[in-house]
């Protein structure tokens, strides 16, 4: 054996920057809004963080399966608007002959999950069946259901009856020992996400997928079927999402989930996954998601940079990761 292959043989079996890169991003994240604020490691800010990160959580760990299956999505931030502005609209209505109860909540629930599942199989299936681009599908749904929500809310703001919302608001602001549903939910949704595209052919055919759609074909990968369910899949977290979204503010109105697409993506590309497609890894897309969450949490506990350019933080990173990730392809 060669000096050169034992070097070779050491260097692949230590962590690659694109595992560590987002985790010590995370530590020193961590540091920094230790450093600036005595208040950023209390027991209310951390768990302030982790609820509000939550919904975009939830979304990301479905478009980590979009994205290693070569796909994306657009939409999710006006899907969202649009199912929580459906979900306000059948609970009010339901509201008379209904009452304020349990009942009433689940409804609430089922519309949220089926809208999101039919408008995540709209999505799947002009892509898949009908062969248009996902960029161009997504891109045009984000208007329709941002269109939507705006001419439901008749240009204004949808809001929960307030029987309703005050019986609604635990579903958010409660939990178990101290943890609030919504990082619960998190925690299962990132648990069964993980096991599925690490453990589960499903996983397996995603990246096949996403890395050779020919070959995944040749395979006896149904690549189409495989596909739709990804955007299925995200649909439904899209759902979830909005379940634990409503009872937060008890409305819905055209900026409802604004920018929450980006966002997604971002802590996707973050935590390592390949933009065009063919690994994911569902754990590294959680670190994605704490690190945009711990720089939002910075910015509104200090001074440094206006809250206002978090967006513009956020598209500067993703510049930045998928820069990263191609310079690591080339050396590998």
């Amino acid at each position: 054996m060669t000096a050169e292959t034992t070097n070779t043989r050491a260097r692949r079996s230590l962590p690659s920057m694109s595992v560590l890169g987002p985790i010590v991003a995370l530590v020193v994240l961590v540091a920094i809004g230790a450093m600036m604020n005595s208040n950023f490691l209390g027991a209310a800010n951390i768990t302030n963080v982790l609820a509000r990160s939550a919904f975009i959580g939830i979304i990301a760990v479905g478009m980590t399966f979009v994205i290693t299956a070569g796909g994306l999505d657009l939409s999710v931030g006006s899907m969202a608007a649009f199912i929580a502005g459906l979900m306000i609209l059948v609970m009010n209505a339901a509201l008379p002959s209904m009452g304020v109860g349990v009942p009433i909540i689940l409804l609430g629930m089922l519309v949220a999950v089926v809208a999101g599942i039919l408008a995540g199989l709209l999505n799947g299936f002009l892509i898949t069946t009908v062969g248009i681009e996902a960029f161009i599908v997504t891109l045009g749904t984000m208007g329709i259901y941002r269109s939507l929500v705006t001419w439901l809310a008749d240009g204004g703001t949808l809001s929960l009856d307030f029987g309703l919302r005050t019986f609604y608001r635990p579903v958010y602001f409660e939990g178990i020992l101290g943890i609030s549903w919504p990082i619960i939910v998190f925690a299962i949704v990132v648990i069964v996400g993980e096991l599925l595209m690490s453990r589960a052919r499903f996983g397996r055919h995603c990246a096949a997928i996403g890395s050779n759609e020919a070959v995944a074909h040749y395979s006896n990968v149904d690549v189409n079927r495989t596909r739709l369910l990804t955007y299925a899949m995200l649909g439904l977290l899209v759902g979830v999402a909005t379940i634990m979204y409503v009872p937060r503010l008890g409305s819905a109105s055209a900026s409802t989930g604004l920018l929450w697409e980006l966002e997604a993506i971002a802590a996707v590309i973050i935590g390592g996954t390949v933009l065009k497609g063919g690994f994911g890894r569902v754990w590294g897309t959680v670190i994605g998601v704490l690190i945009l969450s711990l720089i939002d949490n910075i910015l509104n506990l200090t001074d440094l940079v206006s809250p206002y350019l978090n967006g513009a933080i956020q598209g500067v990173i993703i510049i930045l990761a998928v820069i990263l990730q191609r310079e690591a392809k080339a050396k590998g």
